[in-house]
């Protein structure tokens, strides 16, 4: 064998070891990707119904029940526009509180309600994850935008 077929040999091999690298690479990272979904897009069928996601928004006030031993927690998910209930069993951070922002991890189930794995709450009084700053600032935006205000005697007067 010539050392120019050893070489192409060896380069061959090496591409075809990079590639396997590579797709299992993106195989693993695939499989432990979790989308953010708003509660209006879960109910617009837009989340995966057979994987891992977050669900973020508001907690709405006075949906926050515990069952048994206070483990298991049921509460509703909102974006102002749609609300979703999540279910969870564990412990919830200690900033977790109705009116406040939090994102869930978890899955859909079959009779439409969120089964939480993992739920974060925000951190103080200025922070929201982004995902839910950027739902909330729509939902928010749309309904300005809906509800248009005619102009008054003030404003009329100050474009001349």
């Amino acid at each position: 064998m010539k050392a120019r077929q050893k070489r192409l040999i060896l380069i061959g091999l090496a591409l075809g070891l990079i590639g396997l690298a590579s797709a299992l690479a993106i195989t693993a990272l695939n499989s432990n990707i979790s989308y953010f979904f708003s509660p209006s897009q879960v109910i617009a069928g837009e989340a995966p119904l057979d994987h891992v996601f977050r669900l973020g928004g508001l907690v709405q006030p006075g949906t926050l029940r515990r069952q048994g031993n206070g483990l298991l927690v049921e509460f509703a998910v909102t974006d102002n526009r749609a609300t979703i209930q999540v279910a969870y069993a564990g412990i919830l951070p200690d900033l977790f509180k109705e009116g406040a922002g939090a994102v869930a991890k978890g899955r859909l189930r079959p009779d439409g309600v969120f089964q939480a794995e993992e739920v974060l709450a925000k951190h103080d009084e200025e922070y929201m994850p982004p995902e839910v700053a950027k739902t909330l600032q729509t939902a928010h935006a749309e309904g300005v935008s809906q509800t248009k205000t005619p102009p008054t005697a003030e404003s009329a007067g100050a474009s001349h």
